[in-house]
């Protein structure tokens, strides 16, 4: 198997391009294992070079724990780096889970470069986004720290952080606070 950076490879004037994959949403995982299967027992590693399922990696405050977890990138789509010929469409095509090529007409689109490596890029981040849990404007309570059990409003949110700003009612007047995601939840 090549590295996921490299996006297209001429094999006997033949190129090898990527292209996404339309499954059964909640599939990916098991398409990807069928249409592996699918490749080694056909004998088509010349094929189809590489099946990608495009993840990453995202920090959940659930409960007041953090928790990575991993989430599709594009749900309900695997991406294929093949040579567009009759045996590699036809195994990708009749892999169970399987609905279709993304395409254009009758004819799958391979996807840019610039695309791939974008997704490669956002696969390979090294520290995981955190999913906000709150939006501006949302009623929240403090749950740790020196104003627990106070209500207030979300004002502003610091994803790389993880701190959210929150207006808290102070001596009879609104007063912004800089919490942790962990030391607020949502009513």
């Amino acid at each position: 198997m090549n590295s996921p950076t490299q996006e297209r490879v001429s094999v006997a004037g033949e190129q090898k391009n990527w292209y996404a994959v339309h499954t059964y949403s909640g599939y990916e995982e098991r398409v990807k294992n069928n249409l592996e299967l699918r490749i080694k027992s056909m004998d088509s590693t010349g094929d189809i070079l590489e099946v990608v399922i495009p993840t990453e990696d995202e920090i959940e405050v659930k409960n007041g724990q953090r928790r990575t977890v991993t989430k599709k990138i594009l749900p309900g789509y695997i991406l294929v780096q093949m040579k567009m010929n009759d045996q590699g469409w036809s195994i990708v095509r009749n892999t169970p889970g399987v609905t279709g090529f993304v395409s254009g007409g009758n004819k799958p689109i391979p996807l840019q470069e610039e695309e791939v490596s974008q997704i490669m890029k956002q696969m390979e981040a090294e520290a995981p986004r955190v999913k906000v849990g709150f939006r501006q404007g949302q009623s929240i309570r403090v749950i740790d720290g020196p104003f627990i059990d106070f209500i207030g409003t979300v004002d502003e949110i610091d994803a790389e952080k993880g701190k959210v700003k929150v207006l808290l009612s102070l001596f009879g007047r609104e007063t912004p606070v800089k919490l942790d995601f962990l030391q607020v939840e949502k009513l």
